[in-house]
C-alpha cells in the first residue's frame, strides 16, 4: 500500500514545488487585433515569491511584486499599473498582461514558454547605421530617424521621432528580411526591414495605432532627392516670451504648493521637465534626469518634473508615485493636472506638443533652451549626444551668473558633433 501511495504521488505534477526561474520566449496579441508581438522575458521564482523582467535593448523593466502559487502566476508593475497573470501547464504559461494604455484599459493576451535556442539564417545584408522615413506627422515632422546596430544577422533598431524612440526593435534576418520586435511592458510593436534593389528599405510597422508602411532612405540620399531633414529638437517648441520668468504653481506628490518664487529656486539653474508616468519616453529619461540631478545639485542645479498625469490617476497619483520610487527621483515632481490640461495650466507654452519636454533656465528664471522629447538607449549614439547635451548646457548656465538672455544651442543629438557645446553665455 504504502508503494502504490508513492508511486501515485510520484506521478503528480509537481506546480506547487515548479520553479519558473530562467530565460522565457514570451508574445502578447494585442488587444483589439490579431497582430502578435513577440519578445523575451526572465522569470525568477523562490518559494512562493515571483519576480519577472521585460527588456528594452539592454534595459531592464522588473515586477514590484508577484507570486507563484498553485499553478498561477501573478505579477505587479506598479509603475505602469500592469498586471500579469498566467496559469502554468504543460510546460507553458498562458494568460493575460492588463494596463491603462491611450486612455483605455487595455488587454493583452499572453502566453511564453522556455526560451530556446534562436535559429540564424546566413546571408544577411549590411544595413547598419541611420536613415530616415519620409513622414507627415501630427507634430508637423517631415521625416523621422531609423537607427540601426547590426551584428551579423541580428539587428537592434529603434525610429526616433520628436517625443523620443520606439524602444528597441530586435530581430534576426529570414533569408529576406529583418524581422523586429518590441514590448518592454509599454510599448509593443512588430517590424519587418526589407532591403530593396535600389538600396532603400521597405519597412512595416504594426502597433496600436495600426500598419504603416514607410520607405527608408540614406540621409545624403533623402537630401539629394529634396527631402526635408528629421525635426531638430532644440527648435520644435518655444515659450511665448523669452524676457519673462518661467512659472509654475502647483502641488506635489504630499500636497504642499510648490512655485518659481520659492528660495529653493532662487538664483539656481533650473530643469522644467514636463512629463507623465504613463509616457514610455518619460521613462527613457527620468534615469539620466536622476544622474544629472547626483552630478550638478550641490552646484546650483534643481529640476522640476510637471507630471501630467490620466484623469484618474490625477486625485491619486499612485503610479506616478510608484515612478519616482523606480527611479529613485530626489528632484522636485508636481501634480498640475491631467494631459489635456497642460495648455491651460501652462499659457506659457509655444508650439509644445512632445512628451517629455524639457525647459532650461538661467538663475534669473528665464528660459534659455527647450529641448523636445528624448531618446532612449535604443538610439544609440542619438542618446549618447542627447546626454552629452544636456549635461553641457547645465555647466554653461551654472558657470555663468549673468546669462544676458542668451539662447544656448549646442550641437543637436543628430549632428554627431565632435566639438564642445557652443558657449554663448561667455562674458
Amino acid at each position: 500500500m504504502k508503494l502504490t501511495l508513492f508511486a501515485a504521488l510520484s506521478l503528480v505534477p509537481a506546480v506547487f514545488g515548479q520553479s519558473l526561474s530562467g530565460r522565457w520566449d514570451g508574445n502578447v496579441t494585442l488587444s483589439g487585433s490579431t497582430l502578435t508581438v513577440p519578445f523575451q522575458m526572465e522569470i525568477a521564482t523562490q518559494g512562493s515569491t515571483a519576480r519577472a523582467t521585460f527588456f528594452n535593448g539592454e534595459e531592464k523593466y522588473p515586477s514590484t511584486a508577484g507570486k507563484f502559487e498553485g499553478g498561477k502566476l501573478h505579477l505587479e508593475f506598479n509603475y505602469y499599473t500592469a498586471v500579469l497573470d498566467a496559469d502554468y501547464k504543460d510546460g507553458k504559461l498562458t494568460g493575460t498582461y492588463v494596463r491603462p494604455e491611450r486612455g483605455a484599459q487595455r488587454t493583452y493576451n499572453f502566453e511564453a514558454k522556455p526560451h530556446a535556442a534562436e535559429t540564424v539564417t546566413a546571408g544577411a545584408p549590411d544595413i547598419s547605421g541611420e536613415w530616415e522615413l519620409a513622414v507627415k506627422s501630427a507634430k508637423k515632422e517631415a521625416a523621422w530617424h531609423f537607427l540601426v546596430r547590426q551584428k551579423g544577422a541580428h539587428v537592434d533598431a529603434s525610429i526616433l521621432r520628436i517625443d523620443g524612440d520606439t524602444g528597441t526593435l530586435s530581430g534576426n534576418w529570414n533569408g529576406m528580411s529583418f524581422v523586429l520586435s518590441h514590448f518592454s511592458g509599454a510599448r509593443a510593436a512588430l517590424m519587418s526591414v526589407t532591403p530593396q534593389s535600389d538600396g532603400s528599405l521597405k519597412i512595416t510597422q504594426e502597433g496600436l495605432t495600426g500598419k504603416t508602411d514607410y520607405a527608408a532612405l540614406r540621409p545624403a540620399v533623402a537630401r539629394a532627392k529634396g527631402l526635408e531633414p528629421p525635426t531638430d529638437p532644440l527648435t520644435h517648441t518655444s515659450v511665448q516670451d523669452l524676457s519673462k520668468p518661467f512659472a509654475f504653481h502647483f502641488v506635489d506628490l504630499n500636497g504642499k504648493t510648490v512655485s518659481n518664487d520659492d528660495p529653493k529656486f532662487k538664483d539656481k539653474v533650473v530643469l522644467v521637465n514636463i512629463l507623465g508616468s504613463w509616457c514610455p519616453n518619460c521613462h527613457d529619461e527620468a534615469p539620466f534626469l536622476v544622474e544629472l540631478y547626483k552630478r550638478y545639485r550641490a552646484k546650483g542645479l534643481e529640476i522640476v518634473a510637471l507630471s501630467f498625469e490620466e484623469p484618474e490617476q490625477v486625485k491619486n497619483p499612485e503610479q506616478l508615485r510608484a515612478f519616482v520610487k523606480r527611479y529613485g527621483i530626489e528632484y522636485t515632481v508636481l501634480v498640475p493636472g491631467s494631459q489635456s490640461e497642460i495648455n491651460a495650466k501652462l499659457p506659457q507654452l509655444k508650439d509644445w506638443d512632445a512628451w517629455p519636454t524639457t525647459f532650461f533656465l538661467g538663475r534669473d528664471g528665464k528660459v534659455k533652451k527647450v529641448h523636445a522629447g528624448f531618446p532612449s538607449s535604443a538610439s544609440g549614439e542619438a542618446y549618447t549626444q542627447a546626454k552629452a547635451d544636456f549635461a553641457a548646457t547645465v555647466e554653461n548656465l551654472l558657470n555663468e551668473s549673468d546669462t544676458k538672455g542668451c539662447v544656448i544651442e549646442p550641437p543637436t543629438i543628430v549632428q554627431q558633433a565632435k566639438k564642445p557645446a557652443v558657449d554663448c553665455l561667455t562674458k
